[in-house]
């Protein structure tokens, strides 16, 4: 009423001598205070005058939260940081869409009226003093409501529901962190429910403090809903509930990562291109996907990534990763798979790198390529196998060479190094901001601080000897025990050779070679063995010696193939001689007809043959078979016949070779000592003698045939077998 009364004051003024800028100053004033005044009065000016008699009739509304028409459910209060202010909200009723308000505000005898088309209104009010608010809808109406509050605005201060919530779902139990505009907050309760139930859990659970709260015991697959409000203080008399929130359930399952391809990029050297695909179970509620990827050596930053596909494609250099994956909603992060990128070191051109350690904490990398004028920004990262990766980004745009000192972890003498150097093309800063196309690695190396002998040596084994070569074969040795670059394996081998020992001999070859084949060894002959490894320290130690002996001739046909082939050679010579003779002999000499070869003959000498038998002692012996007679001696006459049947029997049979035939016979012993055969064989054979000529005499035939030996009236017990005698027939 002041700042209108005063605006048209200024207004129906007027003074023609006022500067310009005078009366324009004078608006903004008059404008401010206005303004200023109407904020508090819900854009509404309220009056001191008593009309009272006007709003009688109006029926006040039966209750707070009445859903009746009418206006209903008022309520005042204030807030700390507006002392002396109270704000007053209500809801309208349903009976028209016209809705005039009236606002009557009592304390003490004061009354002042506030007509308003809204549903609040801020006004000004004596702290000390209790008050009265009235509220009426369409007052000059006939169906005129109101309602009623009252209070004081000590008792009348409240604290805002929280400006900020967040919740976290872990184990069974849920994490409520809010932020309040209040600092008079002190605690807060926190109320949930099943999401559906009408019922809240009794009692809510309070906090220890303004900013977290704990509830514990939930079913992680159940969503809840959530209401929080601050706990009454002298300062805060007031504490509403907040909204409703809807906490999902928690993700207790682990994405799984089916597929990861590392490939090439054509157009960038160094770089490769990282394509991931992951799944994750259908029933988890999601809202998407937490992608974390750092590198190995520890350098900053760990760049986190949002994606709502089960898939990302990331440009890396080739140095190691760390990489996560875990899914996330609005209250609740899954469990991470976590996955390491190994590092990659095909793929780059080999010499482009060289390293110069000077100390255990300084050492010099060298490049071949005048990278300097298109990169300003390196980063050079080193690591032992299987330990911690270490690195150091720097600026160069000088020289193709960087000495890196003061390294953080000294250098360990004896340990292979590698090394990468990457290229950055942001200038700005050569500390990467992120890790996705952040680098490109130019080369890699390896390098050792000091370099020794190896400690330990292979094992040797040994396979395919023969007479005069041995094939040796050996593992590697352990990359720890060799302390340098391996130059090549060393053989060492001894020969033993009737008791002297001969000068040792050594072989050296290839570091990536395993088996190595000895020749010009001598056959029957032990020989000693021995490898190292050598660096360029010097040679390592020797393994285990390993003594062998090579192998004789191929067993005694090697040696007798020197004499076979010769005797068979000149026994065919001979065997072949014999046939020239004979037929030789057959065309030079006569053919004179033999008389012992008619056919009478050849009866009369079977019959003396026959009767000869029965007088015969037949003896055994192991050696021969003798006939010996019992009586007399065969005729001489007799025994040539039987020759020249023989004879004749062989010449019938030509191309036979003679052999032994054995004859056994049943003997019976008579009384007298007499032998009787049961039967006599036809096939009873001699072997044939060797005649000059076939024109013989008898007389011949008896000088160049043996004599007899006397018989033996006795028979040896050990040539008698089953009552049977043997008896042999020697030429």
């Amino acid at each position: 009423m002041f700042a209108r009364r005063f605006q048209s004051d200024f207004l129906e003024s007027r003074c023609s001598s006022c500067h310009p800028h005078l009366f324009i100053l004078g608006l903004i004033l008059a404008y401010f205070l206005s303004s200023h005044v109407q904020a508090f009065n819900g854009q509404r000016m309220c009056r001191s005058k008593n009309e009272t008699s006007k709003y009688q009739h109006c029926r006040l509304h039966p209750g707070i939260g009445s859903i009746a028409d009418g206006v209903h459910d008022l309520d005042c209060f204030g807030r700390i940081k507006n002392r002396g202010m109270i704000e007053c909200v209500w809801k309208p009723g349903n009976h028209t869409s016209e809705k005039i308000y009236t606002l009557l505000l009592i304390q003490k005898k004061k009354k002042e009226f506030c007509n308003i088309t809204e549903s609040s209104i801020i006004i000004k009010v004596f702290e000390g003093l209790n008050m009265t608010v009235t509220v009426f809808e369409n007052g000059e109406s006939e169906k005129c409501t109101k309602a009623v509050f009252s209070g004081s605005w000590s008792s009348l201060l409240r604290c805002d529901p929280p400006y900020e919530v967040s919740f976290r779902r872990r184990l069974g139990n849920l994490h409520v962190n809010v932020s309040w505009q209040q600092t008079v907050v002190k605690h807060f309760s926190v109320r949930y429910k099943v999401l559906g139930s009408l019922l809240w859990t009794e009692p809510p659970v309070q906090s220890h403090n303004k900013k977290g709260c704990t509830v514990e015991n939930l079913n992680s697959s159940v969503f809840y809903t959530v209401q929080i409000q601050c706990v009454t203080t002298e300062r805060c008399s007031q504490c509403p509930w907040s909204e409703t929130y809807t906490v999902p359930s928690e993700l207790t399952a682990q994405p799984a990562i089916v597929h990861l391809e590392d490939s090439d990029i054509t157009e960038r050297t160094g770089s490769r291109l990282l394509s991931l695909h992951w799944k994750f179970p259908a029933t988890e509620s999601y809202d998407g996907y937490y992608v974390t990827i750092a590198k190995a050596s520890g350098e900053d930053p760990c760049e986190r990534m949002n994606t709502t596909r089960p898939e990302i494609r990331l440009i890396l250099s080739f140095s190691s990763y760390r990489l996560n994956i875990s899914a996330w909603n609005n209250a609740s992060i899954s469990p991470a798979v976590s996955h390491t990128i190994p590092q990659r070191e095909d793929g780059l051109e080999e010499g482009k790198l060289n390293v110069t350690v000077h100390s255990d904490t300084s050492l010099t990398v060298y490049w071949k390529d005048d990278l300097i004028k298109t990169y300003v920004c390196f980063s050079a990262e080193w690591m032992r196998k299987r330990h911690h990766r270490a690195s150091m980004s720097f600026y160069q745009k000088a020289y193709n060479w960087r000495t890196l000192s003061s390294l953080q972890e000294p250098l360990e003498p004896y340990k292979r190094y590698s090394l990468m150097l990457h290229t950055r093309p942001n200038k700005d800063t050569c500390n990467i901001k992120y890790i996705n196309r952040s680098e490109s690695t130019y080369g890699t190396t390896q390098f050792y601080s000091i370099q020794g002998s190896p400690v330990s040596a292979p094992n040797i084994s040994i396979c395919n000897m023969t007479r005069n070569s041995v094939v040796l074969q050996w593992s590697s040795i352990p990359e720890d025990d060799i302390r340098g670059f391996l130059l090549g394996y060393m053989i060492h081998y001894t020969e033993y050779h009737h008791r002297e020992t001969y000068r040792e001999r050594n072989i050296t070859v290839d570091p990536q070679s395993d088996t190595c084949e000895l020749g010009d060894l001598e056959g029957g002959t032990a020989y000693q063995v021995q490898i190292s490894g050598f660096t360029q320290a010097g040679a390592g130690v020797r393994s285990t010696a390993c003594i062998f002996k090579t192998k004789m001739h191929q067993g005694y046909s090697h040696y007798l193939n020197g004499y076979i082939i010769p005797i068979a050679v000149v026994a065919a010579v001979l065997f072949f001689t014999s046939i020239m003779i004979k037929r030789a002999k057959v065309i030079l000499w006569p053919s004179i007809p033999n008389p012992l070869n008619s056919n009478a003959m050849q009866k009369i000498a079977k019959l003396e043959l026959l009767d000869s038998l029965k007088h015969l002692n037949i003896e055994e012996s192991t050696d021969s078979l003798q006939i010996v007679e019992k009586e007399a001696l065969v005729p001489p006459n007799t025994l040539a016949s039987v020759l020249v049947l023989l004879h004749e029997e062989e010449e019938e049979e030509e191309g036979h070779s003679p052999e032994m035939t054995w004859v056994q016979s049943d003997i019976e012993e008579h009384p007298a000592g007499d032998i009787e055969p049961d039967h006599t064989t036809d096939n009873f054979r001699s072997p044939p003698c060797a005649f000059s000529s076939d024109y013989t005499t008898m007389e011949m035939f008896q000088q160049q045939m043996p004599q007899g030996s006397p018989a033996n009236p006795e028979t040896d017990p050990q040539d008698t077998y089953g009552g049977q005698h043997w008896t042999t027939l020697d030429n």
